[in-house]
């Protein structure tokens, strides 16, 4: 068998009906290529491998869990990338979809990733921390509404699907998870550029609790700030709201 490294944030699939689920989803949309983060002890994997029509790959990190995947689903050989998601470039060359049971300890990071990829990222079926999907699916004005939710919001449509209580994993976490789903957005907000719309965002939230106005007076001209608008909060803005507003920062 294997063993669990905490240090990777591994907590194991064991549910076959959340697994089945999982699958259910992923099957609502049609996709030819499937990158699955984090196999794992191979919970998801052995219902992915029977996709048919489907190119397949999965990324692990876990050197035991590679050679544990071979000898017990000998059909990924071939099929596994033995590196770092974090440190991956696209691995196809046409659109994909990604599918994970994510690692708790970096599942912002692989969203960030995944924005960094951009367009060829048709499809994102995810199990994280309850509180991460949350905050990723969150509103404006929602006390979790924050730089995540803002950021993916900007360039896709977030769905929570549904919860996975602890029993469902080895070993259980001390948390409820949850599956979300994001989709590439028809329209992206128009913006001045996506380096002055993560700036902006970024340091709206820094200090979430200052008006806006005080949180981002290093971005604008004093003629700017005096706008009433600027009296808000940042959790108060829309996407719409801080897209529109790049165009008014410092050039």
């Amino acid at each position: 068998m294997y063993t669990l490294k905490k240090s990777l944030g591994q907590h194991f699939l064991r549910d076959e009906n959340i697994c089945r689920k999982i699958v259910g989803v992923l099957q609502e949309r049609t996709f030819s290529r499937l990158l699955e983060v984090g196999p794992g002890g191979g919970a998801l994997t052995k219902y992915l491998l029977e996709l048919q029509g489907i190119d397949f790959l999965a990324v692990e990190l876990d050197s035991e869990k590679v050679i544990f995947l071979e000898k017990t689903y000998p059909a990924i050989k071939g099929k596994l990338i033995h590196k770092s998601f974090l440190d991956m470039e696209p691995p196809f060359s046409g659109p994909f979809t990604v599918v994970g049971n994510f690692p708790y300890n970096i599942s912002t990071q692989i969203l960030f990733k995944v924005l960094d990829w951009g367009s060829p990222v048709e499809c994102v079926v995810g199990m994280f921390q309850k509180e991460v999907a949350q905050r990723v699916a969150a509103p404006s004005g929602n006390k979790v509404y924050g730089v995540i939710s803002v950021l993916i919001q900007a360039f896709y449509t977030v769905e929570y699907l549904f919860d996975v209580p602890p029993g469902s994993f080895n070993p259980p976490p001390k948390v409820m998870s949850g599956v979300i789903r994001l989709v590439p957005r028809e329209e992206i907000p128009a913006m001045r550029s996506r380096k002055d719309f993560f700036m902006l965002v970024k340091t709206s939230f820094n200090q979430r609790r200052k008006t806006l106005r005080n949180a981002v007076r290093g971005l604008f001209k004093p003629e700017i700030l005096v706008d009433p608008f600027f009296n808000q909060r940042a959790e108060q803005l829309t996407v719409a709201d801080f897209a529109a507003l790049t165009f008014k920062m410092n050039g």
